[in-house]
């Protein structure tokens, strides 16, 4: 394939001509994965070049901006195009994504085998946690609403968010997102409107498999809390502290399995970590109307799962699968706000919860016995 035509952009020629390294510090993806995205973008989801501008060209804007938060007067600069022309073809290519999401945010077809391929957690866990087949949590991104309608999207941080709820696989893929409730709403609603709305496509595990979810949403049939308690920790973070071996150690049944859950809970936090950190639009969201900012966030979830189904050797996902991965984006964006009380629902199922609650109990006492 040959890069170069007449009426590409400079900019543009230069990164497909250089090395990765360019490339990825603009687009934060790497050149294979570019061109494979750009040619699935024209070829199955309506993105067209025009007179003036190639598709490489309409890709790499929207690209820049979403990588760097950039403004539209600093892509001005750098591709030579009035404002007016990059936010049409912004909208364009974010169009495009958006149908693309469609078929790229979705579990596998056979979800409910099973974790497949990449484990939740260090082998030695896997026994455990076996009908395990991913994890599920709430996160916010900041949000940029017209004075007067900021009020419901002001949450505990006292700025505007998007609260989005999502599902990961163990490949760090997003299988499921509902994005754009307002910062102030409580994850367990969220959780349960998703329970309860068919046209959501909610992907709901069968029989025995279940998501790990954290305490603050509840423990039912397919969604496996770790154990709540003053006395009992819960994050790997707690596990940590102490000065001897002995008092950093798991105590007791429940801690042991609190430790073994947020290790392999620990999927979804590294996968909002690599999104979150290659998208600096997501800290600091421009001043599009709102549906736009929620389209955006589809956009940069439906490119992270492409990045990952497409490419092996991506720098920031290679760095995730370190087991002593910290993400580095700000922490309390990747909190939500939780109630822990029980529903209609809930209490509707109380005894299947209660066997819920059982299984679990017999999961904490093998691990204890082990």
């Amino acid at each position: 394939m040959s890069y170069i035509e007449t009426n590409w952009n400079i900019f543009i020629q230069e990164i497909l001509h250089e090395n990765e390294t360019r490339c990825y510090e603009n687009f934060r993806l790497r050149k294979s994965v570019f061109l494979y995205l750009s040619k699935d973008l024209t070829d199955k989801y309506g993105l067209k070049p025009t007179r003036g501008m190639s598709v490489y060209e309409e890709l790499g804007m929207f690209l820049m901006i979403c990588a760097h938060g950039a403004g539209n007067r600093l892509v001005q600069e750098i591709f030579q195009h009035s404002g007016e022309t990059i936010h049409r073809h912004f909208h364009s290519v974010l169009k495009a994504i958006g149908k693309l999401a469609r078929d790229i945010i979705q579990p596998h077809s056979s979800y409910n085998d099973g974790a497949g391929d990449h484990k939740p957690c260090n082998q030695r866990y896997l026994p455990f946690f076996k009908d395990c087949i991913g994890a599920l949590d709430g996160t916010h991104v900041k949000a940029r609403l017209p004075q007067g309608q900021e009020i419901p999207y002001i949450g505990r941080k006292g700025y505007p968010t998007q609260n989005i709820l999502a599902v990961v696989d163990f490949n760090m893929c997003f299988t499921f997102a509902w994005f754009g409730w307002e910062g102030a709403a409580h994850d367990n609603r969220i959780f349960g409107e998703a329970l309860r709305s068919p046209e959501l496509n909610f992907s709901h595990p069968s029989g025995d498999k279940y998501y790990l979810v954290d305490a603050g949403y509840s423990h039912i049939k397919g969604y496996m809390t770790s154990y709540k308690g003053d006395n009992v920790r819960y994050h790997l973070a707690n596990f940590r502290r102490g000065a001897t071996r002995q008092l950093r150690a798991p105590n007791g049944h429940k801690e042991m399995f609190n430790y073994l859950h947020s290790s392999c809970r620990n999927i979804v936090e590294r996968t909002f970590g690599v999104w979150k950190a290659r998208w600096s639009i997501l800290r600091d969201m421009p001043f599009y109307h709102i549906d736009t900012q929620r389209d955006i966030v589809l956009a940069t979830m439906t490119i992270h799962n492409y990045i990952r189904k497409k490419c092996k050797m991506d720098n920031a996902f290679q760095e995730a699968e370190n087991e002593r991965y910290v993400p580095r984006v700000d922490p309390d964006i990747g909190r939500s706000t939780r109630v822990n009380v029980a529903d209609e629902e809930n209490i509707e199922n109380q005894g299947d919860n209660n066997i819920w609650m059982a299984i679990r109990d017999l999961i904490a006492q093998d691990i204890y016995d082990s």
